[in-house]
């Protein structure tokens, strides 16, 4: 079983910087890739960064790609999001979750399914002013 616990939102000005972290529990947690998904008022939950187990490899949506750098701790059982060159269009609730499906080497159209993800952090609010 895995339990997440978010942090690191806020409100941030468009340019600026802001470094989200998920505390894991769970002695299983490097057995399974991570991700995170967000979801802005009015749309959809969307993928946003996805890692390996083993923190080898990395998938990002387009819009962030460039900006956002995911990665992890597996002594601490810790992932983060590191954000920068924030815009205005990345304000939203952020979601780190466990995929429990995602092989060693996932597809990246595969990983990026929300449906891969049985565990999910609350969410913490990211706001970029313009």
């Amino acid at each position: 079983q895995v339990q997440l616990v978010e942090s690191g939102g806020g409100l941030v000005q468009a340019g600026g910087s802001l470094r989200l972290s998920c505390a894991a529990s769970g002695r299983t947690f490097s057995r399974y890739a991570m991700g995170w998904f967000r979801q802005a008022p009015g749309k959809e939950r969307e993928f946003v960064a996805a890692i390996t187990r083993s923190g080898g490899t990395t998938y990002y949506t387009n819009s962030v790609k460039g900006r956002f750098t995911i990665s992890r701790d597996n002594v601490n059982n810790m992932v983060y999001l590191q954000m920068n060159s924030l815009k205005p269009e990345d304000t939203a609730v952020y979601y780190c979750a466990v995929n429990q499906i995602a092989p060693i080497f996932p597809p990246s159209d595969a990983i990026q399914r929300e449906s891969q993800y049985s565990y999910w952090g609350q969410g913490t609010q990211v706001t970029v002013s313009s």
